[in-house]
């Protein structure tokens, strides 16, 4: 591991971030919104004193969180690891942060060295929405039975056509995607959806949510979820679920790029 005194060439810096005041992650030339990858750029650039561009490793939508982005950039001058992190933090809005930094090689790239990523979808599932954590969980009334909506998930494990969980609007030149672990697991009032995969179409979570939504309320059978994968029609399938519950919690990498492991078991409770 890299002391944070040493100078860096390419950077990687894990990044957490509230969604809920951003129209996503990437940045817009016009109309000039809030986006978290401008607010991240503006701040290194003022550590760097020169501009400089980062690349992630997932675009997240309009208010979809971050508890483990990375990304990556080439500073243009030299700068100590800490300045990446405490430097950049202080000018950063409060709802983003620097969590580490560390010196990658040159080969190394936050979206295209990335194995998988992982996202969790939370969901307050009580008589009475939520409060405290409005912004990072959906409220959903109607009670849910998680082991129905785990039972579904298995249906959509391995390498697969998505057609019927893509987005509208999705810019992949292919649909398949390798679904590598689908978990559902009820704690209290809450249920969490944890989704790993090789990458994911545009609204893929969201649409598989809203798929088991479908399934843990009893409206449909746990087979359904393979129904639609067969049918490949996105028509067919359920509603997309809000973007206020969709955190992406983890990226894996190749272990001799040697960068912290996401802790997958952390939950936004505290």
């Amino acid at each position: 591991m890299m002391s944070l005194e040493s100078p860096a060439r390419r950077v990687a810096l894990g990044v957490e971030y509230n969604g809920a005041a951003f129209n996503g992650w990437q940045a817009q030339a016009s109309p000039r919104v809030a986006t978290v990858q401008e607010s991240l750029e503006t701040a290194l650039a003022a550590i760097a004193a020169a501009p400089l561009r980062v690349n992630c490793a997932g675009r997240t939508d309009a208010g979809v969180h971050a508890s483990w982005q990375v990304v990556h950039f080439d500073p243009p001058t030299e700068r100590p690891l800490k300045a990446w992190v405490r430097g950049v933090n202080s000018l950063l809005p409060p709802q983003v942060a620097v969590r580490w930094a560390h010196e990658v090689p040159d080969d190394f790239h936050a979206r295209f060295s990335a194995l998988s990523r992982c996202y969790r979808y939370l969901i307050f599932n009580a008589p009475a929405r939520a409060g405290r954590l409005a912004s990072l969980v959906t409220s959903h009334f109607a009670p849910l039975d998680a082991a129905r909506m785990r039972q579904a998930g298995q249906y959509l494990l391995g390498e697969h056509d998505f057609s019927a969980y893509r987005g509208a609007g999705c810019q992949s030149r292919t649909p398949m995607r390798n679904v590598l672990a689908l978990d559902v697991e009820r704690l209290g009032d809450y249920v969490s959806v944890t989704i790993e995969a090789n990458a994911f179409l545009l609204h893929m979570v969201r649409n598989i949510v809203g798929m088991l939504l479908a399934v843990g309320e009893g409206v449909r059978e746990p087979q359904w979820a393979a129904e639609l994968l067969a049918g490949r029609d996105r028509r067919l399938a359920a509603k997309t679920a809000p973007a206020a519950g969709l955190t992406l919690v983890g990226v894996r990498y190749p272990a001799h790029f040697a960068l912290p492991e996401p802790d997958l078991a952390a939950l936004p409770f505290a």
